[in-house]
Parts: structure tokens; C-alpha cells; sequence
């Protein structure tokens, strides 16, 4: 196996994780926080708005059964990029969104991703989304991994309202 790893801030990452955890090819999905100034954070500290992190999940995947340009599909397809402000019913810093590339072709390749993707559009707005080198990476607390399986409705809950808002913003 030949083990790859991303990491994408997308808002909220109980959101984050199982858009990535239910696709072939991915060994693991971390959630924890990116970007900021104080070393090894809380969620506190972090939802505060105040560190400078981005919520961000942690990827590790097979690059024999995913590519990082599926990856990327699937980040897209899950956030608003033109959201400069945060993601759906999530507002603040540390909800925005960004890809924290970890060699040149993946910056290369989020960069060309993005240039084709603003051709899809309102002419009106502009990507959002940053490409970052990556960062330290702090693994959040245990409750808050695999949120989705531990708390089915309460994510049931999230998803809708980020649906239904993404929905709204499309009309």
C-alpha cells in the first residue's frame, strides 16, 4: 500500500468526515485544526475564533484505489467556495475554508482544480477557498472523531441544515 495524506478545512469537520470515510481508498479520516498561532489547541480555544486555526480533517489515503484530483471532487462538492466567512449555518475564521498541500503537485493540482472550477461560477463571486502549505496539524478531542457513527442524529440534524442552506444559496 502506498499511503498519501491531504488535509482540507472545509468548516465544520463533523461535516468533513463522512464525505471522504465512505469512498474506497481511504484508510483513515482525522478531524483536529490547522493554521493557527498556539501550539496543541482545544475546540474551545479553536471555536472561539481566536487561535487563527481552521477546523481541518486529516486524510490518509491509497493511492492505488483514490487520487488526490478525486479528493479534491469530493471537498467541492461538499463546501461553498465562494463563502469567505464560513460554511453554511457555520460562521467565523475557523470555518472557512482551504487545502493545505503537502508537495508541489498537490498544490499544483488544487491550483488547477480551482482555476477550472471558477468557470462554474456566478461570474459575480470569486473562490474563497485558499491553498496553504501545510501546517502543524492538532488531532481535536476524542469526541469529536467519527462524530457521524457516535452521534447519527445529531449529524443527521447538521447535515440537513447545511443541505438545506447550500440548496437556498443555489436558487
Amino acid at each position: 500500500m502506498n499511503i498519501n495524506t491531504a488535509y482540507f478545512a472545509g468548516g465544520c469537520f463533523w461535516c468533513m468526515v463522512k464525505p471522504f470515510d465512505t469512498f474506497d481508498g481511504i484508510e483513515t479520516v482525522t478531524s483536529g485544526y490547522m493554521g493557527g498561532n498556539v501550539d496543541h489547541p482545544t475546540y474551545e480555544q479553536v471555536k472561539s475564533g481566536t487561535t487563527g486555526h481552521l477546523e481541518t480533517v486529516k486524510i490518509e489515503y491509497d493511492v492505488a484505489l483514490m487520487s488526490y484530483h478525486k479528493l479534491l471532487e469530493i471537498f467541492f462538492s461538499v463546501i461553498d467556495p465562494t463563502d469567505a466567512e464560513g460554511q453554511y449555518q457555520d460562521r467565523g475564521s475557523q470555518y472557512r475554508t482551504a487545502i493545505f498541500y503537502t508537495n508541489e503537485d498537490q498544490r499544483e493540482t488544487a491550483n488547477q482544480y480551482i482555476e477550472s472550477l471558477k468557470s462554474t461560477i456566478d461570474k459575480d463571486k470569486a473562490v474563497a477557498t485558499k491553498v496553504l502549505p501545510v501546517m502543524p496539524f492538532y488531532e481535536a478531542e476524542a469526541y469529536h472523531q467519527d462524530f457521524y457513527k457516535k452521534n447519527p442524529e445529531r449529524y443527521a440534524e447538521e447535515a440537513a441544515q447545511r443541505e438545506a442552506i447550500k440548496r437556498q444559496r443555489e436558487q
